[in-house]
């Protein structure tokens, strides 16, 4: 077992999210009720599935965290990766275990919880000003403020309210995971919701799809499209469902989000067309989910009107929260990690992905990256070069005259999605 002592309070733990929230007095009672855990190389620090209530700070050393179709992620002490509690989703996503004589903080997640919702609205020293902007003016806790910790609070025990993936995409998806499926099996799920099922003959007799004649009816678009195609392209006009809100300021956050998602979508397709071995459908698909965490942040913002009044706030409270969430969600949805990684890192530029080839997760954080040159969020973009996904993709030979190549196939391909999804 790891050895256990008190811990005083460590200037390591100023960095860390969200202990930079709190208050030094904060630290000090934190600190006496937390927890020092030192592992051996190779010693079981969590096991996956478990829920224990608890929260692990990696102090020093590394650990591997190990997902159920084996991958392993080494994460040291004091990287991006580390800012964060480890796998601290709960029941826990993966096995983590010591890669090398590792120390953790370890904090009950109700103690934190409990200290980050009295967390004091001004900023301590560590905080940068990207953070300060969440508080409001002459010291009274700001509506964004509140908005962060309820999202804190609430996620780290699983109380945050995820969307369901509408019954119908569930059903195919669940559908076409069986190997003996056929396509009248496949039709006979989609029926089930007549909209889903015009939209899937509509977007096969359009120019993304078209073949030699027309198809009439829903086993003719499932034989043209395949099994995967139909999945995805099902997948994707759920996700316009999701992406909705009756409220007028929360629809048109939602748009925004979901054209960026839709750009991304396109770009991502059109580089896995480009990668030796890449999968172009699957890509379009992560592309297309990489944003979903900003689905509940932006309904929950729909309470905090001082939110929307300021553009930047929300920007910077769906850059804190969606990455967790978006992460919750697709494996509520039971996604394959792969999308999960996607979701949890795509919005880090610093992100480098362990794995000897190219994955999902390097060619949705390069779309990004293109998706955003030449519009209003261009301003400190890093130069693509120093982007560790984009030198991953160093196989495209991707410079500016290739990059305008792929932006210009992107866009038609965006003009082609808007008639197949519907998007007007």
């Amino acid at each position: 077992m790891g050895g256990q002592e008190n811990l005083p309070v460590d200037h390591r733990l100023r960095h860390m999210q969200p202990l930079c929230r709190l208050a030094g007095d904060q630290l000090v009672l934190l600190a006496s009720r937390a927890e020092r855990r030192r592992f051996g190389a190779g010693q079981k620090v969590v096991e996956r599935g478990s829920r224990d209530g608890l929260d692990y700070f990696l102090l020093s050393g590394s650990v591997d965290l190990t997902a159920v179709d084996g991958r392993t992620l080494t994460i040291a002490a004091q990287s991006d990766q580390a800012a964060n509690a480890i796998a601290r989703l709960q029941p826990r996503m993966f096995r983590v275990t010591a890669h090398q004589p590792c120390e953790f903080l370890v904090v009950e997640q109700d103690v934190l919880n409990q200290l980050l919702r009295q967390a004091p609205v001004t900023p301590v020293s560590s905080l940068s000003a990207a953070h300060t902007g969440l508080l409001s003016r002459g010291g009274d806790e700001s509506e964004e403020h509140r908005l962060l910790m309820e999202f804190y609070g609430d996620l780290r025990v699983n109380h945050v309210t995820l969307p369901g993936l509408p019954d119908v995409a569930w059903k195919v998806r669940r559908a076409a995971e069986r190997q003996e499926v056929s396509a009248a099996g496949l039709a006979e799920a989609i029926a089930a919701d007549p909209a889903m099922a015009a939209k899937l003959v509509r977007a096969c007799n359009g120019p993304l799809f078209r073949g030699f004649g027309d198809v009439r009816s829903i086993p003719e678009a499932v034989a043209r499209l395949g099994v995967e195609t139909t999945r995805k392209l099902v997948t994707e006009f759920a996700m316009r469902e999701v992406f909705s809100s009756r409220h007028p300021t929360v629809q048109a956050a939602m748009t925004r989000t979901w054209h960026h998602a839709r750009d991304v979508a396109a770009i991502s397709r059109e580089l896995a067309d480009r990668l030796p071995g890449g999968n172009p459908e699957e890509a379009m698909l992560a592309g297309l989910l990489h944003g979903l965490g900003a689905v509940p942040v932006l309904v929950r913002a729909e309470h905090h009107v001082e939110l929307f009044a300021d553009p930047v706030n929300l920007d910077h409270a769906m850059k804190e929260l969606c990455p967790d969430i978006g992460a919750a969600i697709l494996e509520h949805w039971s996604f394959p990690e792969r999308f999960v990684e996607v979701a949890r890192h795509a919005g880090s530029w610093d992100y480098e992905c362990l794995e000897a080839t190219p994955q999902l997760v390097d060619i949705v954080i390069v779309a990004r990256l293109h998706a955003m040159v030449g519009t209003n969020q261009n301003a400190g973009l890093p130069p693509f070069a120093r982007v560790p996904a984009y030198r991953r993709l160093g196989g495209l030979g991707l410079n500016a005259s290739r990059s305008l190549e792929l932006l210009t196939a992107a866009r038609a391909r965006v003009d082609r999605m808007q008639q197949v999804l519907s998007i007007y």
